[in-house]
C-alpha cells in the first residue's frame, strides 16, 4: 500500500466534504468603489473560437488576483470553463443573462451588449 494516505474514493457517509468558500478579490469594497460609475458589459462572441460561442466580459476594474476570482467564482456558479485573456474574462458558452444578474448581485454595474 502506498504512503499517501489520502482518501480519492470514500462511501462512508460521516466523511462529508464541504464546498470551498467563494473568494472574491482581497478587499470587494474597493474593488466596487473604483468600479463605480463603470458599467461592465457582457458581449457574445464567436469569432476565432471555431464557432463556438463565448461571453466575453469587458471593463471589469481590479487586479489580476480579483479577475482570476471573480471567474472561478462564474464558471463554478455557471457549471463551465472560462479563463481571462488580458483585460477581459471569458466563458464557454451563452450565459449572458445570467452573468449579468450574477454581476448585479456582486454590485456592478453590469449590461448586455453586442450581438
Amino acid at each position: 500500500m502506498s504512503k499517501d494516505k489520502r482518501v480519492v474514493y470514500s462511501t462512508d457517509p460521516e466523511e462529508e466534504k464541504e464546498a470551498p468558500p467563494v473568494v472574491l478579490p482581497s478587499n470587494p469594497a474597493a474593488a466596487l468603489n473604483a468600479q463605480k460609475g463603470k458599467p461592465v458589459r457582457v458581449w457574445l462572441d464567436k469569432k476565432g473560437r471555431g464557432g463556438k460561442t463565448v461571453c466575453v466580459i469587458k471593463g471589469v476594474i481590479s487586479p489580476k488576483a480579483g479577475k482570476q476570482a471573480l471567474v472561478k467564482h462564474l464558471k463554478n456558479k455557471l457549471g463551465t470553463g472560462g479563463a481571462v485573456k488580458g483585460d477581459e474574462l471569458e466563458i464557454q458558452g451563452d450565459h449572458r443573462e445570467k452573468i449579468v444578474a450574477m454581476l448585479r448581485e456582486l454590485g456592478y454595474e453590469a449590461k448586455a451588449a453586442g450581438g
